[in-house]
């Protein structure tokens, strides 16, 4: 009766250890392993509109288009969009494309095509040969100001240098408008190429950008380098600066007879400096402004030269960068 009883005991023991299953009749058991997980489809209209944002570059009017219509070439050819923001294509009529990107402006097409049964399965490429105005305007002191295409990406030194470069007299700060905001925004260029490479700053489609001209202060006559030289946005210039700048006075110089000419609302205002005294320090220094002329006379030469003569020889000076 014992070997009985331990024998019933086991059996019962291995019943409850054993993991009870929870497959069904009829199910199919799937190992984790098998189980793939398929990624999520976005939709064509999401797509186009993704690329769109990121491009940045919408078709307007006035732009010249390349549309190609594969294997119907009588519809294709080059087109430019009209004021109103429409392109005509035969068969099909007026199609308006104002405010679309190239890609969106191919489904329009398509879209058109289908629906006058022109073509069963239409694929239509647009290129756009000329944004006329999503571009970059550059005004101001470069060497060839103009409207220059936005394509690709684009930064201030790179529209600057298709620009051909700032002139002799520019500033060195550049104002920046956008289309859609009334306030400029001022970047200042300086010579540190840290600051520099901060101020490369990325431009938009229609931006406006402006390089202002520089004050310049004039120096002429018996100095060692007589010349326009240009300020900086500093301001505060005085007399002595400009007269180091242009290396100081020649031994024929008349220091003490310099005149300084300022322009006023009715011609120049002249102003008589004792250069002389200045330089010993025996006198005030003198601000001087955008425009203003000094001249220092030369002791052998009796005649002293009018305003007017001045302003000419002013005109056609040398223009000289300083560290104002």
């Amino acid at each position: 009766m014992l070997c009985i009883l331990g024998l019933l005991q086991t059996a019962s023991a291995q019943n409850i250890s054993r993991p009870q299953s929870t497959t069904h009749p009829g199910d199919t058991a799937t190992d984790p392993s098998e189980v793939v997980t398929q990624p999520l489809a976005v939709p064509p209209e999401q797509k186009t509109t993704s690329q769109a944002s990121s491009s940045g570059l919408v078709i307007g009017p006035g732009d010249d288009l390349e549309i190609t219509v594969y294997g119907a070439p009588d519809l294709s050819g080059h087109t430019r969009v009209s004021a109103d923001g429409n392109i005509s294509m035969p068969l099909i009529g007026y199609v308006r494309i104002a405010g679309l990107s190239s890609s969106e402006a191919e489904m329009a097409i398509e879209t058109q095509l289908r629906q006058n049964s022109v073509v069963n399965n239409p694929q239509v490429s647009v290129y756009v040969k000329e944004y006329t105005r999503s571009g970059i305007s550059v005004a101001g002191e470069v060497a060839k100001p103009g409207f220059y295409s936005a394509l690709g990406s684009r930064r201030l030194f790179d529209v600057l240098q298709a620009a051909g470069g700032t002139t002799d007299k520019a500033t060195n700060k550049v104002l920046i408008s956008h289309r859609d905001q009334k306030d400029a925004t001022t970047v200042y260029i300086s010579k540190d190429p840290a600051e520099m490479a901060a101020s490369n700053v990325d431009l938009e489609p229609g931006d406006t950008v402006v390089v202002p001209k520089a004050g310049i202060v004039y120096i002429l006559g018996e100095v060692t380098r007589p010349g326009g030289y240009v300020l900086n946005s500093t301001g505060g210039i005085t007399v002595l600066q400009v007269v180091a700048v242009a290396g100081g006075p020649t031994h024929v110089a008349s220091a003490g007879k310099t005149r300084l000419l300022r322009r006023a609302e009715n011609g120049f205002q002249e102003q008589r400096i004792d250069l002389k005294k200045l330089l010993r320090g025996k006198a005030h220094d003198v601000a001087v402004r955008d425009e203003d002329i000094l001249f220092i006379p030369s002791s052998a030469i009796k005649t002293a030269l009018s305003a007017s003569a001045l302003v000419a020889v002013a005109a056609s000076t040398a223009i000289y960068r300083v560290p104002f």
